[in-house]
């Protein structure tokens, strides 16, 4: 039995509330990576590789090195190397790659959760579940599951897009100086700390809109379950890296929790409209390349108009233009302040495990982003009263203490 047919087995019996029984024909290793993924590495090999040496086209699409042979000889994923990028599972011409599921651990969690549990769903999920599924209607969807509630994550890219701008206004002063924006890009981050750490000091210490919603969470409700969901296998990694573990319990990916809707027979766009609106056009739009940068930018604008250096932004779509990119930082051929890195081509909506094609998605993001009742942060009444019930007190409190939303790269 193939890692598939466990896999959609495994679903269904987590769903009848039933036990995980290894059957005949089930490869004990499958299940157990379907069971414990937090013991696996986020790119899973189902089955021993055939490519003879010098035909390794997933360790040649890898621009992290972390697919080497072993002693054996045999091709092995390094996961202290490995940041989740997919990019692997598209080039193995054998099929042989499969992205890690945390399906049946975040079922069981629902079912024995303590607290409250929290669906924080990613900017890029507007359309990605048909476009008669509106936000409320999946909202709706995610009660249905188990979920107490659905917070956009978008409301957490309007506090962080605050955040790098006033690091941007407080750093970025004269001819020379330049931000490397934190983004919400995990590749991006991992390929400067990993192949170019001399940059870092150019990278505000700000976490994801992902982490800043887990911690969030965490903070008002103790007991919370924290559940992220969007179009990205390398969010997996970034879940789990050990100066931000704890914010974020699971990530599930759109198509994980496409297969959960077709296997418990929900159907989102006939479901009841559950409406809330918290996110402004800034947080809304950072799903596709260019968004982060606009967003900041505008922020900057607003928060300063007669500012004499406003942000002058450059974005690199995919890994290999973040490289290039960044070379050209390294050579002195880049005159702009502000550089946006997507690991993946059109930014989120471009992710292996989007559900519409990135031009389709990054059409819902920008018309989304059209729909908010604000612009940009400074104008969204939430963000203020999200920050009053996080602690702080005022601007100059958020930026100077605000460790829920820093890392320590």
């Amino acid at each position: 039995m193939g890692f598939e047919s466990v896999y959609q087995q495994a679903l269904s019996r987590a769903l009848r509330g039933e036990e995980q029984v290894r059957t005949a024909g089930t490869d004990e290793r499958h299940l157990d990576c379907l069971l414990h993924p937090q013991k696996q590495p986020y790119v899973l090999r189902l089955q021993e590789c055939g490519c003879g040496a010098g035909e390794e086209h997933c360790a040649t699409a890898c621009l992290f090195n972390a697919i080497v042979r072993d002693e054996q000889g045999k091709l092995t994923i390094d996961p202290e190397l490995c940041c989740g990028c997919g990019a692997c599972i598209s080039a193995c011409k054998a099929g042989n790659l499969t992205a890690s599921r945390d399906i049946l651990p975040v079922l069981d969690a629902l079912k024995h959760a303590k607290g409250p549990a929290y669906v924080l769903v990613a900017p890029a999920f507007h359309g990605q579940f048909s476009s008669r599924v509106t936000p409320g209607k999946l909202r709706a969807a995610f009660r249905q599951m188990g979920f107490t509630g659905m917070v956009e994550v978008a409301l957490f890219a309007d506090i962080l897009t605050l955040k790098e701008a006033l690091e941007f206004d407080r750093h970025v002063n004269q001819e020379g100086d330049f931000q490397l924006t934190s983004c919400c890009c995990p590749v991006w981050i991992a390929m400067i700390r990993k192949q170019y750490p001399e940059l870092m000091k150019h990278v505000p210490g700000a976490v994801s809109p992902m982490i800043a919603a887990g911690r969030a969470v965490k903070q008002l409700y103790p007991d919370a379950l924290t559940v992220f969901v969007g179009p990205c296998v390398a969010k997996k990694a970034e879940a789990r890296e050990p100066d931000i573990a704890g914010a974020v319990d699971y990530v599930l990916t759109f198509q994980e929790v496409q297969d959960i809707f077709k296997a418990a027979d929900i159907h989102p766009e006939e479901l009841e409209e559950l409406h809330k609106d918290h996110s402004s056009r800034a947080g809304r739009i950072y799903a596709h390349t260019g968004g982060v940068s606009e967003a900041v930018r505008s922020t900057v604008e607003q928060l300063r108009p007669d500012r004499s250096i406003q942000v002058h932004a450059v974005q690199a779509d995919g890994v290999p233009a973040c490289r290039e990119l960044i070379e050209a930082i390294r050579r002195g051929e880049q005159d702009a302040n502000f550089f946006e890195g997507m690991g993946c081509v059109g930014g989120c909506v471009g992710g292996p495990k989007a559900l519409v094609d990135a031009q389709q998605g990054r059409e819902n993001v920008v018309r989304y982003g059209e729909d908010a009742a604000c612009a940009t942060p400074l104008e969204n009444p939430f963000v203020p009263e999200l920050l009053r019930r996080l602690g702080f007190d005022s601007i100059e409190d958020f930026l100077e203490n605000s460790d829920i939303f820093v890392r320590n790269f």
